[in-house]
């Protein structure tokens, strides 16, 4: 029996072609595998208004800490009249347009839709006010951990979050009056031994969202250390994997994201109705707190607010509470409690639904095949370009500026050498979000009218920063690595200092450190989604802001899995390209070429 004799560059070469069509092979398998695992179901838009359909009574299961209305020192006795309103005198960042900073993530009140809108009740709500108003209205996605500081250091005009007044935060912002008011779910796995919030002890993982009212209250109101997360969905998901023994949070979450046949349930509620929810307004800005109160009472008044309230949020609201000022009519609703019951009643038993593994939670939960197909043209035509833009334009600033930083980190004099190593100090030692929040609110007024309050120059200023502290370092090591032999036959052939390190010494270093600088390349595409903490509007959003918006609307983790594989898609070849060229710079031919030395032994063998 004969065997085809093939020469051993082109074995190898066939060799691996045939693994790699086997590995895209046994991936397309798994994807499709999965897929199959996880048959796409109906998705609800969570940021799409429920309507009156949805409408709840009043919650009867309140906690003996629910108290009634405290007496109100801050709601106004009256407004003053609209046709009075100076727009003028607003202190609007843009003449003649209201910038408001806001979330994406907290539907009903507030989110991204479908459309990439930014929508939800607060902002419908404040759209129908600034129309009183005759402004128009910009709306700008960030995080809420430094929403209010933003708002004070006038990065927006408008805070609008669902924010629950207390005295605290009136330290830092001014309020209008309160257009909605809250209560907090406890919400815990099925069968937990928990049954109210006055059961929640120590030791035991109570998860709140960092910044929010409902942390204030486990740690002020029940003496309590909870777990902090970033964002609902978060919380949630640790909840149902059994990481968390607890969540307090806003009822309209808990009641928009605990789904039939979760692993959770809300058991109790609690309110106070003297920390009512309102915009946030910087506190020296008097005249533009007047004026929203001023449209606020108008939509009030013509029936805008009960129409959106309706629509959005319909539940029964309690004895003693009214929004706008004192003088503001009160609104007509429909008998919210009367709605809910007599739903209940003409709904059929639902059938039991039993409770899923484990597994088919992860596979419903990362595997939506649907969702992958909605998230990837946002993904593609929004997310990916500003990304790159993003990661390229701070990759220039980190080069230029890290080589400066390596030159004088080598240099002889002390004037260049000691702030050199002091910025680079600064600069690795910091947390990349907390440098971010110090550019963009430290840097971004004085800027502002450079920039148009546009946060895209900020974040590439704040990454390419941080980017040049480690570049710089690289480019040192590289460049002190270099024999100095290299240098001083150079100056022996005439070249002056910095000509032979220009000609001979960085190139060679540069050369050796291309591997580390392109994953710090890689470092600083993931880091570009924490410019979303500095504000962007909706087509401003990169990869991962995207995935999680659509996560928010959805309740479905599948658009993250989907951002991920386009930050996949981007770091590996990226990885294998410089390895690549690392070889072929090392070795002087590609990596499977033949050694010409063995190659040429071997023909004279023969």
């Amino acid at each position: 029996m004969s065997f085809l004799q093939v020469p051993g560059p082109l074995a190898k070469t066939v060799v691996r072609t045939s693994m790699k069509a086997f590995v895209l092979a046994l991936i397309v398998g798994m994807v499709a595998t999965l897929g199959l695992a996880a048959p796409a179901g109906a998705q609800t838009d969570q940021c799409a208004p429920p309507g009156i359909a949805s409408a709840s009574a009043l919650p009867t299961n309140l906690a003996a800490a629910a108290t009634g209305p405290a007496a109100d020192k801050y709601t106004t006795a009256t407004v003053e009249p609209l046709d009075s309103v100076d727009l003028n005198a607003l202190g609007l960042s843009r003449p003649g347009t209201l910038t408001v900073g806001t979330l994406s993530d907290a539907p009903p009140s507030i989110c991204i839709d479908s459309a990439g809108q930014f929508t939800g009740f607060d902002n419908e709500l404040l759209r129908a006010v600034a129309d009183k108003l005759g402004l128009q209205i910009s709306f700008v996605g960030t995080e809420f951990s430094g929403l209010l500081a933003q708002v004070a250091a006038r990065r927006f005009d408008v805070g609008s979050s669902s924010i629950t007044t207390t005295d605290a935060r009136r330290q830092t912002v001014g309020f209008t009056n309160g257009y909605d008011f809250g209560y907090f779910s406890l919400v815990v796995p099925q069968g937990s031994p928990i049954t109210g919030f006055d059961t929640l002890a120590a030791g035991q993982r109570i998860g709140v969202v960092q910044g929010t009212v409902q942390e204030a209250y486990v740690i002020d109101t029940l003496g309590l250390q909870p777990v902090k997360f970033p964002d609902y969905n978060t919380v949630y998901a640790s909840l149902k994997t059994g990481q968390l023994d607890a969540w307090v949070a806003p009822s309209q979450q808990a009641q928009g994201t605990v789904q039939p046949g979760d692993p959770a349930e809300i058991i109790e509620n609690t309110f106070s109705l003297d920390n009512f929810i309102a915009w946030a307004v910087a506190p020296d800005n008097q005249p533009l707190i007047d004026a929203l109160n001023t449209g606020l009472d108008a939509v009030i008044a013509d029936g805008t607010w009960a129409r959106l309230y309706t629509d959005w949020v319909p539940r029964a609201l309690p004895p003693g509470w009214k929004p706008g000022s004192k003088a503001a009519p009160e609104p007509v609703l429909p008998d919210f409690t009367a709605i809910a019951e007599e739903n209940q009643s003409t709904q059929a038993p639902a059938a039991p639904v039993q409770p899923r593994s484990t597994l088919s939670q992860l596979a419903a939960s990362f595997l939506d095949w649907d969702l992958y197909k909605q998230a990837i043209p946002d993904l593609l035509t929004t997310g990916l370009p500003n990304t790159l833009i993003l990661t390229i334009a701070a990759s220039i600033i980190g080069i230029i500026l890290g080589m400066a930083l390596a030159v004088a980190g080598i240099s002889t004099k002390r004037w260049l050498r000691w702030p050199a190593r002091i910025y680079t100090d600064i600069f690795r030692g910091l947390p990349e979000v907390v440098i971010i929040l110090l550019i963009g609110l430290g840097v971004g007024p004085v800027v502002g009218h450079l920039t148009g309050n546009n946060p895209f120059p900020l974040g590439i200023a704040a990454l390419g920063l941080m980017a040049a502290a480690y570049i710089g370092e690289i480019f040192r090591s590289g460049i002190q690595s270099v024999d100095a032999g290299q240098l001083e036959a150079s100056r022996a052939l005439g070249f002056s200092y910095p000509t032979s390190m220009r000609l001979v010494v960085v190139p060679q270093g540069i050369r050796r450190v291309l591997p580390a600088l392109m994953n710090q390349f890689i470092s600083l595409l993931k880091a570009s989604s924490l410019v979303y903490f500095l504000g962007l509007i909706a087509n401003q959003r990169e990869l991962f802001q995207v995935g999680r918006d659509l996560n928010a609307q959805t309740g479905n983790l599948s658009p993250l899995v989907a951002a991920g594989l386009f930050y996949l898609a981007l770091t590996i070849p990226l990885t294998h390209l410089v390895n690549y060229i690392d070889a072929r710079l090392r070795r002087g031919r590609r990596p499977d070429d033949e050694d010409p030395l063995v190659l040429a032994k071997s023909q004279e063998m023969n």
